[in-house]
């Protein structure tokens, strides 16, 4: 099958332009460190050729691990018979930056026999500024073809497709060598006078920019802003998302009130009651928070806002060893560590990147998400201050969050001031990329995909568990009597090592069970919640909780475990592979572990003296 590479720099509408010619729906974000994977898809207009998508990249000179992935795979590429052309994007409204780049891929396809395209996106941000871009006389100056393209209004998509349909009932030609022999410090000054001859003309559009970077980044104003914005992002998971997991919730009863009483095997009956919807649909009633945080965060990257928030946060990371491009990963991380950890690679430093990766697992990812809900919704009120502008919910959910990363940025302070290590520094450079208005569709799509990615990846563990739970807590005795089954016997040996918690075996066996993913607490909770109220196991979890006479110092205890315990083992495991050091994982997994229960501890007893 042909190959056509798809090549640009972050920021330049890259994976938008793949999602369009391939129908796949790539994560489009507006920050360097997104997209860290090389993608592929089949075209639509061109079933038989595969287009390649890189991770973007400013220059062909690598600095970071990011643009390492890149570069190292478009060489690769370049030697690569099926690849038969060579698609590269540049930014229409950041033209000089852009042609450095490009200049720089069309010299090394050049020396290797490969036609170079060039798709001029961002189009349509320079007809409604009244702007205009020679792509004519720049394509005859570069001597390779230059299309006018939008990537989101998929203006010039179809030119692009007959452009190459064209190139490829041509005659193979190499192209012509005039930069072949071109080193950077030439390229770097054509680029300049390229730009200044055909690029639009007018500031304009930096302006506009400047206009509200004056605000966004204001020593007062930016800092009001961001934390209004982050306190917004925890208060909608619960305010957004109530309505939906309402109806789930209501719609998993209904389904138990159908179901259950057509079953005539009484074990298939209790299977179906207690581990299906006492287990896993414990589990269901949370997605929609999922849905709704990757949303929000979404529209953060998209709008161009996440950079700012980097920038933001350069100073305070800087005094715990970090810089403003750990704030991306980290925040990543709050969806999901694995893509947190990915992200890292767009940190130039070594030694700041190993210090994110130290990071990333105390953020609040989605897993925790489900855990944080039920906790705090089991102890904390549901009452309103401030005319209802806040939320105790809200305000605790926000709380536990920040502080987990208040525990990140106080074990890398500390691990930065004490270490020494052999890990080179760089000084931090970021790119502000234009504010732009997020498109919803892709935004809901992605959400979508995200939250069902959730359920089926953590859907096939908790069904694992959740079936496991229920044997053993429903065998020999057939669930008359939960402490004295199997998995009553094995919660007692494990009992002693959280009693100083004020947690019985069940939450025990509970928290054994979430290090396979954190999410399984709850539904192995739901599990065995439901084979001991059998007869009314389609209570609401919280309040069967509630009811269970757990002290609220044990669940402060639960919510600041699993704020710092190290996450999956899935977590473990690219971490391990990322950093190159399975002993650092290992050792952070241990760290964490023991820090989380002394922390837990601390807090039981700080509790019980106000209780």
């Amino acid at each position: 099958m042909s190959k056509i590479v798809l090549i640009g720099s972050p920021n330049s509408g890259k994976s938008l332009l793949f999602n369009r010619l391939t129908g796949l729906h790539h994560k489009v974000a507006n920050f360097p460190g997104i997209t860290v994977d090389v993608g592929t898809g089949k075209m639509r207009a061109l079933p038989d050729t595969l287009l390649v998508d890189f991770p973007g990249t400013y220059s062909l000179q690598a600095i970071s691990a990011e643009e390492g992935v890149a570069v190292e795979h478009f060489h690769r590429a370049l030697q690569d018979p099926e690849v038969e052309q060579v698609l590269c994007l540049i930014d229409a409204t950041r033209l000089e930056k852009s042609l450095y780049f490009t200049l720089q891929v069309i010299r090394d396809c050049e020396r290797h026999g490969k036609p170079v395209t060039v798709l001029a996106n961002l189009i349509d941000v320079l007809d409604s500024h009244g702007l205009s871009l020679d792509v004519a006389e720049l394509g005859a100056a570069l001597h390779t073809p230059v299309l006018p393209v939008s990537a989101r209004t998929g203006k010039g998509v179809e030119e692009v497709v007959r452009h190459l349909q064209e190139v490829r009932a041509m005659v193979a030609q190499p192209p012509r060598a005039h930069l072949i022999d071109a080193p950077d410090v030439l390229l770097r000054g054509t680029a300049h006078q390229l730009a200044r001859r055909y690029g639009p003309t007018g500031d304009v559009l930096v302006r506009t920019q400047t206009r509200l970077d004056s605000f966004f980044l204001h020593s007062v104003t930016g800092g009001f802003a961001f934390f209004a914005i982050m306190y917004l992002l925890f208060q909608s998971i619960f305010t957004w998302s109530a309505p939906a997991m309402d109806a789930v919730e209501t719609g998993l009863a209904a389904m138990a009130d159908l179901v259950v009483p057509l079953i005539g095997s009484h074990v298939a009956r209790d299977f179906t009651s207690d581990a299906l919807f006492g287990g896993i649909g414990a589990f269901l009633v949370f997605v929609p928070q999922i849905f709704v945080l990757t949303f929000v965060i979404g529209l953060l990257e998209d709008s161009g806002y996440m950079a700012r928030a980097a920038l933001i946060c350069h100073k305070p990371l800087r005094v715990f060893g970090l810089t403003g491009k750990s704030f991306i990963p980290m925040l990543s991380g709050v969806a999901c560590a694995i893509p947190g950890i990915y992200a890292a690679r767009a940190i130039d430093s070594p030694r700041k990147r190993l210090l994110t990766y130290m990071a990333i697992p105390l953020m609040p990812c989605s897993a925790r998400l489900p855990v944080y809900t039920l906790l705090i919704a089991a102890f904390i009120p549901s009452g309103t201050a401030l005319g209802g502008l806040v939320g105790w919910q809200g305000l605790a959910m926000f709380s536990i969050y920040f502080f987990g990363m208040f525990c990140a940025l106080l074990v890398t302070g500390l691990i930065s001031r004490t270490s020494k290590d052999h890990y080179t520094d760089l000084p931090f450079v970021l790119e502000l990329p234009p504010y732009r208005v997020p498109g919803l569709g892709p935004l809901l799509r992605n959400a979508w995909n995200r939250s069902k990615h959730f359920v089926t990846k953590a859907g096939k563990i908790i069904f694992t568990v959740t079936v496991v739970i229920w044997v053993l807590g429903y065998f020999p005795n057939y669930g008359t009597d939960l402490g004295s089954s199997w998995l009553g016997y094995l919660g007692r040996i494990v009992e002693p090592l959280f009693a100083p918690l004020g947690l019985d075996w069940r939450y025990a066996v509970a928290i054994l069970t979430s290090f396979l993913a954190r999410e399984v607490f709850v539904g192995t909770l739901g599990t065995i919640f439901g084979i001991e109220a059998a007869d009314e196991n389609m209570t609401p979890l919280v309040q069967q909780i509630q009811a269970s006479d757990l002290a609220v110092g044990s669940g402060l205890a639960l919510l600041v475990f699993f704020a710092i315990a190290l996450q999956c083992v899935s977590t473990v495991a690219i971490l391990s592979k990322e950093s190159g050091s399975g002993a650092l994982a290992l050792k952070m997994f241990v760290g964490y572990l023991l820090l989380a229960y002394s922390a837990a501890l601390a807090i039981y007893h700080l509790a019980g003296l106000f209780t």
